[in-house]
């Protein structure tokens, strides 16, 4: 683990694999079966369970749990105490490890603080859940998702930007990328 700063307040167990640059900060506990890329950033209070794969240049951010069978790829931002959950029914009294959900959040989502991602979806590229929201099923690649179910109310450029939200071809106001917005997809121009 050449290169990695890791606070004398932080746990990491045995066997964790982590990458050049990455930074682990006060009181997080990283298990020994967790895979992290370079260039991470784990903030005050983090949890990162056994069967958990995390890419390049993710950032989490203050009292996020990443719980086993939950994967973060590259570019992935994670508001502070966003919510994964890896049980779709829990109790107390009944013991379902065997019955984990994989969830799979794709290269350069964004999650919003406070926001809740129920076990078993997936997260496309570029995605941004606001703050608070609770995503129920899968988010297509770009959307904008916001509320109590998460629903899609607009599309969001790879820079971060809102994109227009009707049908057609649209440029970000930021970053000029192009992009084909259909009625529930949205993808970038090849030639950009």
């Amino acid at each position: 683990m050449s290169q990695v700063h890791i606070h004398p307040s932080a746990i990491v167990d045995d066997g964790a694999q982590i990458g050049e640059n990455t930074r682990v900060w006060h009181w997080v506990h990283i298990c020994g079966g967790a895979q992290i890329g370079a260039g991470c950033s784990f903030g005050q209070n983090v949890f990162v369970g056994n069967d958990v794969l995390i890419g390049d240049n993710v950032k989490v951010q203050n009292n996020v749990s990443i719980y086993d069978a939950v994967t973060l790829e590259d570019d992935v931002f994670c508001g502070p105490s966003m919510v994964f959950t890896n049980v779709n029914n829990p109790r107390s009294h009944v013991a379902r490890k065997n019955e984990y959900r994989r969830t799979l959040v794709k290269r350069g989502a964004s999650i919003g603080a406070n926001a809740t991602v129920v076990c078993g979806h997936t997260i496309g590229e570029y995605a941004f859940v606001g703050a608070g929201a609770v995503v129920t099923r899968d988010v297509p690649a770009y959307a904008l998702m916001v509320g109590t179910p998460a629903k899609r109310i607009g599309w969001m450029c790879s820079c971060g930007e809102r994109l227009a939200n009707d049908i057609g071809t649209h440029s970000c106001p930021a970053c000029g990328k192009h992009y084909e917005v259909g009625g529930n997809h949205c993808s970038p121009l090849k030639n950009d």
